[in-house]
């Protein structure tokens, strides 16, 4: 059984409230893009979602992908290749590109939650559109003119689709390790090697896909810093089958729909993008966009899952309730909603998506302001946000979505872990976030390691003066006042550990590996109570609305049941390297 209702009337709550009027709409870029078209265009999306995108999920799971040996070509699950076109025919995949190259130009934080909904319904299928929307950014920010002029329009519409080739045999977070070569000739280079995990590298939604593969030149440097990045498309631009291949596809846990292809490179012709030994300034154009869309995968299927388990729920009966007041005289059992751990699960799923929901929206608009504001100084600043929250989103959004769907398919019982709820397949597909685009913790490492000290430290000093600024504006309020107090312990907690961590990070860089991905959390912890600060705040705006007075009662859950979480990862972070490296390998 599938369930879902997009969630619309959140998205666009979580849109007001955090600014899409004062920040996003007022923009030049954006004058079309008011909050009732915003509505619109969620809506159709979810339209989309429940009338083409979930009706094939589950049937795409149990059929898979086929590969042909001989001509390396993949066929997808019934459906697919046509809800594709519907897509494209729709303009979603060019929704938030340029409209020099023909795309719609609307707000980036419009299309994550576009990315959210497409995710939900479909996750294996999202994966393609996601990647090409990540491949058209990178080129409209780091190539030519002349490449740009050449690919990015069919990007655009979708008539062509992109990938992201870094993996090698030897080679996965350690880019440094890449061995693929690129030969200069003449106008284009010749590549060979080969890149495996690619996702969608090949398939047959398109005639064309185009590779943006990192390779090394003759005289490349050792390491990163010897890394170029080449576009390798499937057609060449004079309209010939270049020499790049499918040799295989990858057996996996989850996302059965969506091909991860191992790709073979034999003199194909590439086209250099950027500057040469700097493909990872590209790349990472490219990676941290996915990086966000991962994160919110997270969201996305702990919603899928949550309506699911609610809907099971509210119709299962078992066992009495433990207050002889809510017994269901008329009936041998009471409905489970009556049990306080079922609600314990239910809200623990809830309070975080619906938190996380919110941290996508703060970034995505800083994301918006730092690509179009006029004032060099408010673009600096929320691009420094948008970049010290990407690796806690990706990282604390996916580990909190595979949890969240675990306690949804636990709500469900044993029914839950058969395909009769779907929940199975949601629980199988999640996992792989935690993985791909940089393991979480890799992105706790970049956390501590890179964004803490860029800048002498200037991106914490401005995420704290925000969240700093917003308790000392609502600090009086006295309906605000047990959540901004909270909030400000939580600041003041994380404030403290960070200088801690850094001190002992500074003197052995191992304490700081062994405690990243903790203070990671604790990061996120602190980000969440603010974003639902936020929403407080929003909410009590609202009067006497229903969904106003659930979201009062969300926060409460949250700041009594999930911030607490907070006092023990200090501890674990306290608490150092020395019991966790001080065995020999022999001993494990």
């Amino acid at each position: 059984m599938q369930i879902y209702k997009a969630p619309i009337q959140d998205m666009m709550f979580q849109l007001t409230a955090f600014g899409y009027d004062k920040h996003v709409q007022s923009l030049e870029a954006f004058a079309a893009y008011d909050t009732a078209t915003a509505a619109e265009l969620l809506k159709s999306a979810g339209r989309f979602v429940t009338e083409v995108l979930l009706p094939i999920n589950r049937s795409g799971d149990q059929q898979g992908l086929k590969w042909d040996p001989k001509t390396g070509a993949v066929t997808t699950p019934a459906g697919f290749r046509e809800a594709y076109a519907q897509f494209t025919g729709n303009g979603f995949g060019g929704l938030c590109a340029a409209v020099d190259f023909g795309g719609s130009g609307a707000p980036i934080s419009i299309g994550m939650f576009m990315s959210e909904m497409w995710t939900s319904g479909n996750k294996s299928f999202s994966m393609c559109p996601g990647l090409t929307s990540g491949l058209i950014e990178a080129l409209e920010a780091h190539a030519s003119d002349e490449i740009k002029q050449a690919f990015l329009p069919k990007l655009v519409s979708g008539e062509w689709t992109g990938t992201m080739c870094l993996t090698e045999p030897q080679c996965g977070t350690d880019l440094g390790l890449v061995r693929t070569k690129a030969i200069p000739a003449g106008d284009h280079y010749k590549l060979t090697g080969t890149k495996i995990w690619i996702t969608f590298g090949e398939h047959d939604y398109t005639e064309n896909i185009v590779h943006f593969v990192l390779a090394r030149l003759p005289d490349a440097p050792e390491g990163i810093k010897g890394i170029s990045v080449f576009l390798v498309p499937k057609i060449t631009r004079d309209g010939k089958r270049n020499h790049v291949r499918c040799t295989g596809l990858e057996h996996k846990l989850g996302i059965h729909a969506s091909p991860t292809c191992v790709i073979d490179m034999e003199d194909a012709v590439g086209y250099l993008v950027g500057e040469p030994h700097r493909g990872m300034r590209s790349m990472f154009t490219m990676m941290n966009t996915a990086r966000l869309l991962v994160g919110v995968e997270g969201v996305a299927l702990s919603e899928i899952a949550y309506q699911t388990a609610l809907e099971f729920a509210k119709d299962r009966r078992q066992s009495r309730s433990l207050d002889p007041a809510k017994q269901d005289k008329s009936a041998a059992a009471d409905n489970i909603m009556v049990h306080p751990d079922v609600r314990r699960m239910l809200l623990n799923v809830k309070c975080t998506l619906e938190g996380l929901r919110g941290l996508a929206a703060w970034a995505s608009i800083e994301l918006d302001i730092a690509h179009n504001h006029s004032d060099a100084t408010v673009r600096e600043e929320a691009d420094d946000l948008a970049q010290l929250l990407t690796p806690i989103i990706k990282s604390y959004g996916t580990e909190r979505g595979f949890l969240n769907v675990s306690e949804a398919m636990q709500v469900c019982g044993g029914a839950g872990y058969t395909r009769d709820w779907s929940i199975e397949q949601y629980l199988r597909d999640v996992r792989i976030a935690m993985l791909y685009e940089g393991t979480n913790h890799i992105q706790a490492l970049d956390l501590v390691g890179r964004k803490l000290p860029r800048h002498g430290g200037r991106m914490f000093q401005r995420y704290c003066k925000r969240v700093g600024a917003f308790v000392a504006e609502h600090k009086d309020n006295q309906a605000m006042a047990e959540f901004v107090s909270a909030t400000q312990a939580s600041l003041t907690q994380l404030v403290d550990v960070t200088t801690k961590l850094a001190a002992k990070g500074m003197a052995d860089a191992e304490e700081a590996g062994a405690g990243a991905s903790h203070y990671l959390n604790l990061f996120a912890l602190n980000a969440l109570a603010y974003t639902w600060c936020v929403q407080v705040a929003h909410a009590l705006s609202q009067g006497d609305d229903a969904h106003a007075r659930t979201k009062l009662k969300t926060a409460r859950y949250f700041f009594e049941r999930v911030l607490p979480e907070r006092l023990a990862l200090e501890q674990y972070i306290a608490a150092g390297k020395a019991t966790m490296m001080s065995f020999e390998v022999e001993e494990f």
